[in-house]
């Protein structure tokens, strides 16, 4: 039987994305370089910053986000995230500030879209 390990995303800028998500959800970070990998980046010419695949953990599965050559299609995604909260309009408005925006506004939730352009959800917590 497989159980979930990774959520993985396709993206332009995988350290900006990455950090977005590390912000925008409870207990997430961005997981630590430790030396040997900085020192495996150096070697392919990049830094953390500049990492074409970042991992963000924390109690929940791992978000992977890796950079791709290919635009995000246009459509609607195929995926998305729903985020529950017991207060939906602060925590648009915290989403919002740091670099998310609003699609839609609906019964009990609302649509939004991460600074890629990546659809997901706010819904009220049941």
């Amino acid at each position: 039987m497989a159980r979930l390990d990774e959520i993985v995303v396709d993206c332009r800028k995988a350290s900006a994305l990455a950090r977005f998500w590390a912000a925008a959800l409870d207990d997430y970070d961005v997981l630590p370089y430790d030396d040997a990998e900085i020192e495996r980046l150096a070697k392919l010419g990049f830094t953390p910053e500049t990492d074409p695949t970042v991992a963000v953990g924390g109690p929940g599965p791992t978000l992977f986000f890796q950079e791709v050559p290919e635009p995000k299609p246009t459509t609607k995604n195929r995926l998305h995230l729903d985020l529950a909260t017991p207060d939906r309009q602060a925590e648009v408005d915290r989403l919002v500030g740091i670099g998310a925006s609003v699609q839609a506004e609906l019964e009990g939730w609302t649509v939004m879209l991460d600074p890629e352009g990546n659809e997901f959800c706010i819904v009220d917590q049941r």
